[in-house]
């Protein structure tokens, strides 16, 4: 991570056994830091825009979201996700533990 990144804010919804829900919100040019996923997960957008994704690589991936239009990845995806958008932007991910 670099020292100037701006780290988007995650807040835990719900965590028991099965589950973990987190709420992210990114302000413009904020995001995760690099992260592998260790579960299945599901995101939920809360707006419509676009995301983009930093991979393992060192490729990247702009993704276009529609509020409320869900997408479910498998465990093991590797990346940083930047809201590059001129807006705050927010999701629920949903780990399936």
């Amino acid at each position: 991570m670099q020292a100037t990144e701006k780290l988007a804010k995650g807040i835990p919804q719900i965590r028991n056994s099965r589950i973990n829900v987190t709420k992210w919100q990114f302000r413009p040019g904020e995001s995760t830091g690099f992260h592998v996923h260790e579960y299945d997960y599901i995101v939920v957008p809360l707006a419509t825009g676009e995301l983009t994704a930093i991979n393992s690589d060192d490729s990247t991936t702009v993704t276009n979201l529609e509020v409320g239009k869900s997408y479910f990845r498998q465990k093991g995806v590797a990346h940083n996700i930047i809201n590059s958008n001129p807006f705050d932007f927010a999701f629920v991910e949903i780990e399936l533990l």
